[in-house]
């Protein structure tokens, strides 16, 4: 499996515009390119799953065991042309002083050679030791390729290819000029995702076109090919366990689009047939079992989504009439009953009994870790052959939040399922609201071995439908 990882010295180098070009070049060659991101990211991956034409999976060491990160890389690449993995921040970078779940941890589990992309701006000879001291700092890491970004112009340009030549033996194969046509406009949570974007089209295009002409992309794809042959011993598949048949209903639309890839395959493996809504346009909602309102960008379209009053009058109407419903982050935000941001207030849903204020600094931010109480709708699923070493389910799910929003004015008989151990949640210790058959909460989860929350989640939605005596939506149409 030909495969290369791409990191930076630091976070905001330019990492994800110029793997997101080197994909859409190389998809123009008519290589077939499977994309994979390292941690808890839905922003990059939709760019880098646009400029691949593959669904981009994520890699991380919070969530997944190790032998998950081998089987889902060897799954989406074993027949693929070529594997690209974005990290995130810097290569050294982790949450521990050992980097135990940095992207050269990554790299050395995948056994996978690092191009590193560096911001040089205002650098030149500087760049020297900064790259003999990544080359030393742990020489297990193969990195096999530099590509010097926002550089000034050419003469800028020649002098680092000098300085890299004379002081190192690191090949520079690319020269990424500073052009603001290749930046992608960024806000609160990051870039702007592809599927809000007019001209993410036209985006990649031009990323393809100065990637090809500054980036050896010959060279790139002989440093992927000089990655080991991978052991898929242990190849773990994905075990189909589909016991019902529901249709589930997934907001889909600039609004909401945070997703995992994987979660909505292990969705459809345990029975359900994924319907999308889109709260932007649709006057109601189609035949459903259940739905799930993911993270995004709600108070972005906050004037749309309350425009939309007739399909949030049918989501409420549903969920009071007892339709299982799950809501991570911006989903629970539309839940709720006003959004406040700018100064400006717009009617929300209503169904959760709160309001959701906007601020300029983050509320929630990193990995969770979340602890289940009795609270805990969703009946428990285990597959002991998915989870090493154990029989029985855990009661710890680790999570990630990001939100620059609260929840203020909560009705203080709202119950929570989730007591926060790591992170801050709705309250700083409870995340997790449960009101009816709807659970909302701020933590982002993944379907993975410890925590097989779709399944669960379908059996949940399977079980309420044959409780159910009466339609969930009873208003005319």
């Amino acid at each position: 499996m030909s495969r290369v990882l791409i990191s930076a010295a630091h976070k905001s180098s330019g990492k994800t515009t110029v793997t997101a070009g080197i994909c859409a070049a190389l998809r123009q060659r008519n290589l077939d390119v499977q994309t994979f991101k390292k941690g808890p990211d839905y922003i990059d991956p939709m760019w880098l799953a646009s400029a691949s034409g593959n669904a981009c999976h994520n890699l991380d060491f919070h969530t997944m065991t190790g032998n998950e990160i081998h089987s889902v890389f060897q799954r989406y690449s074993i027949q693929k042309d070529i594997s690209v993995i974005e990290g995130n921040k810097g290569l050294y970078d982790g949450v521990d002083l050992e980097g135990s779940n940095s992207n050269a941890a990554l790299a050395k589990v995948l056994k996978t050679p690092v191009v590193l992309v560096i911001d040089a701006r205002g650098m030149t000879r500087g760049v020297a030791p900064l790259l003999l001291g990544y080359l030393a700092f742990d020489q297990e890491i193969e990195i096999k390729g530099v590509i010097l970004n926002k550089l000034g112009g050419s003469r800028h340009e020649q002098k680092l290819r000098n300085i890299v030549e004379h002081y190192t033996d690191i090949p520079m194969i690319g020269a990424v000029h500073h052009d603001p046509k290749m930046e992608i406009d960024e806000r609160h949570l990051g870039l702007i995702p592809s599927n809000e974007s007019e001209f993410a089209n036209q985006t990649l295009d031009y990323l393809a076109q100065r990637i090809n002409a500054q980036v050896n992309l010959d060279q790139f794809i002989e440093i992927a090919g000089t990655a080991e042959k991978q052991n898929t011993t242990g190849f773990i598949q994905p075990v189909t366990t589909a016991k019902h048949s529901v249709k589930i209903g997934v907001a889909q639309d600039s609004a909401f689009g945070f997703y995992y890839q994987g979660d909505l395959e292990a969705l459809e493996r345990a029975g359900a047939e994924i319907v999308p809504v889109n709260t932007l346009h649709d006057s109601y909602l189609p035949e459903l079992d259940g739905l799930i309102i993911g993270g995004g960008f709600p108070e972005t379209q906050a004037d749309k989504l309350e425009a939309n009053d007739c399909l949030r009058r049918e989501i409420k109407t549903a969920i009071e009439n007892g339709m299982p419903c799950y809501a991570e982050c911006g989903g629970m935000m539309y839940l709720s009953r006003s959004l406040q941001w700018h100064d400006k207030t717009w009617e929300m849903v209503g169904v959760i009994q709160a309001d959701t204020v906007m601020h300029s600094r983050p509320q929630g931010r990193g990995y969770m870790r979340l602890e289940k109480n009795a609270n805990y709708p969703w009946p428990e699923v285990v597959n002991p052959t998915e989870i090493p070493n154990t029989g029985k389910a855990t009661n710890s799910i680790n999570a990630h939040e990001f939100h620059y929003s609260n929840l203020q004015n909560i009705d203080p008989a709202l119950k929570f399922a989730y007591d926060v151990k790591r992170g801050h949640g709705i309250t700083g210790s409870q995340d997790g609201i449960v009101y009816k058959n709807l659970f909302a909460s701020y933590a982002h989860q993944r379907d993975v071995s410890t925590h097989n929350w779709a399944e669960q989640f379908v059996n949940f939605v399977a079980n309420c439908r044959n409780r159910q005596t009466t339609p969930y939506i009873t208003v005319a149409r």
